[in-house]
């Protein structure tokens, strides 16, 4: 699955984006599946090793941009999984999805206003991100529920 995740970083890392740091998330559709079937350890495992190895590719390995992903994949990997434990009759896998990609996006806003930029104003970004989430968290949510049922009924 980690490898799953890597190939879909790598994919999306090569398509053209209006702005830098925006990016469908397609990778974390991955992380999401391994929440569903095989609980939040495997999750985070997929997160780590997919966030670790994606950033040795792309020689991008402990610089800001791997600090970014790597706090953004465990806050949102940790919240999703509460989501899902807690409150699966509430949030169906589409909404968990939603609020993993907020979060996600969220965590690097904060970041950046604390660590590289010393500012809050970095926030008015806050209203992209928030786009952002809900076209990534949807599209996402939409593929690993389709996937999460087809695993079932294959019982994989």
């Amino acid at each position: 699955m980690a490898a799953a995740g890597l190939i879909l970083f790598l994919f999306e890392s090569a398509i053209p984006r209006p702005l830098p740091w925006l990016k469908p998330g397609l990778s974390n559709l991955v992380t999401l599946i391994a929440l569903y079937c095989y609980g939040f350890r495997a999750a985070f495992l997929v997160m780590l090793i997919r966030v670790i190895t994606g950033a040795f590719v792309l020689g991008t390995l402990f610089n800001p941009v791997f600090l970014f992903a790597l706090s953004g994949g465990i806050v949102s990997t940790v919240v999703m999984a509460l989501l899902y434990t807690n409150f699966n009759q509430t949030f169906s896998v589409l909404g968990v999805s939603f609020l993993g990609a907020f979060t996600h996006n969220f965590v690097q806003l904060l970041l950046a206003a604390f660590l590289i930029v010393g500012s809050t104003q970095v926030f008015y970004l806050m209203p992209i991100m928030l786009l952002s989430s809900l076209f990534s968290g949807f599209l996402v949510g939409v593929f690993a529920h389709y996937i999460i049922q087809k695993m079932e009924v294959l019982r994989i």
